[in-house]
């Protein structure tokens, strides 16, 4: 299998599904809960994407890479960037509805960050520890 898989989603709300099978499909065959925590990641970030950036204009696009060694899962997905940027949010923090997503991340990751491109674009990754069996 290729190390390094990618796929590039138009940011319309109802691609952040596709996302989440795109990731379930690749990681076929993987440990559930690994597969579990990718999917509600993935769904995480590619809804925000869409919610919050750039991604979610007319014509807007984010990148899903999902990259694999022996021990780790990666997970980048790239948007078109925000003025605003990605924080975690605390549980004791009066939201609405959400702004909770990157709380879940780091529950899940093994570790995570920001970065920024220099178009304006900006990638949030995301490493989970593989089970070796």
């Amino acid at each position: 299998m290729p190390k390094k898989w990618s796929r590039m989603f138009p940011g319309q709300a109802w691609q952040v599904a596709e996302a989440r099978h795109f990731v379930a499909a690749l990681l076929e065959g993987e440990e559930a809960g690994l597969v579990d925590d990718a999917v509600l990641i993935v769904g995480e970030l590619a809804a925000n994407a869409v919610r919050h950036t750039r991604s979610g204009w007319y014509r807007g696009w984010f990148l899903v890479v999902i990259g694999f060694t022996d021990d780790l899962l990666r997970i980048q997905v790239t948007d078109q960037g925000s003025d605003d940027e990605p924080m975690v949010r605390s549980v004791n923090t009066p939201v609405n509805e959400g702004g909770r997503g990157l709380l879940l991340v780091d529950a899940c990751a093994k570790g995570w960050g920001v970065k920024d491109r220099p178009d304006g674009a900006r990638c949030i990754w995301v490493e989970l520890a593989r089970v070796s069996g």
